[in-house]
């Protein structure tokens, strides 16, 4: 007979993550001295069950202070709407438009049918910003590539990575979705290889206590991913030009 792993996992002193609800993503909590900090929300049919984890270790929803989205997709940002009249909600600016414009091409709302409550951002993220907890500072790195607005959280004096749909143990990446670029991508993972990262707490999936095995990984994948989609788009305008040689393209009449 096989163990439920835990919903709750305590990481590190005050850092929690909420193990995901399918479809949605993990859910991280930071009790910070000054405040209490979630980062991505799930899915927005799974906030009761976000409700009751955060109950199981004593908060209330309007506890949270601040709510930090990694990127615009439905699965990480769906639940922010129940607490975006009593936390700061912030986001990169790039993700930031998106959401406010209701943007459910890029969200994904629509493409798999589930429901979206609108919420506005407070704050745009950028590049470099540090927001300071006292016990834990988390740094803004923009990591296009899976989405334009995807951004990780640094936590430099403890080494911790907190990757959203960046990348995953293993070097696993995510896909291309709409807004995203397969150059950024190997661009973001080339910068997150150069820091020193003890763990990776990412959106989906297990967490990474090797990262200095899965990060020269993800920056191979990323090369590999865009070699391919170099060969693949080389294929097409080959194939494409032998059909205007061969009047496949010309109308008939």
């Amino acid at each position: 007979m096989t163990t439920e792993p835990p919903k709750i996992v305590e990481l590190r002193p005050n850092i929690l993550q909420f193990r995901s609800e399918k479809p949605g993503s993990h859910i991280y909590l930071i009790r910070g001295d000054s405040k209490n900090v979630l980062i991505d929300t799930g899915t927005t049919g799974n906030f009761p069950v976000l409700k009751r984890r955060l109950a199981e270790v004593g908060l209330r929803v309007r506890d949270i202070n601040l709510v930090l989205l990694t990127h615009e997709h439905f699965d990480h940002i769906g639940a922010t709407a129940f607490f975006h009249r009593t936390a700061m909600v912030a986001a990169h600016c790039l993700a930031a438009n998106k959401l406010e414009l209701q943007d459910e091409f890029v969200t994904l709302n629509k493409y798999y049918n589930v429901p979206s409550r609108p919420f506005w951002v407070d704050m745009w993220l950028e590049d470099g910003a540090v927001i300071d907890l006292g016990n834990y500072k988390l740094q803004v790195i923009h990591t296009p590539g899976h989405t334009s607005g995807c951004t990780c959280l640094y936590e430099p004096d403890e080494g911790l990575l907190f990757s959203g749909d960046t990348v995953f143990a293993g070097g696993t990446l995510s896909n291309i979705a709409g807004s995203g670029s397969v150059s950024d991508y190997v661009n973001s993972v080339q910068r997150l290889n150069n820091l020193r990262i003890k763990e990776i707490y990412p959106g989906h999936g297990r967490l990474s206590t090797t990262p200095e095995e899965d990060l020269p990984k993800a920056v191979e994948n990323a090369q590999a991913l865009l070699n391919d989609s170099k060969l693949f788009f080389e294929t097409f305008i080959r194939t494409r030009e032998l059909q205007v040689k061969q009047g496949y393209w010309k109308k008939k009449g």
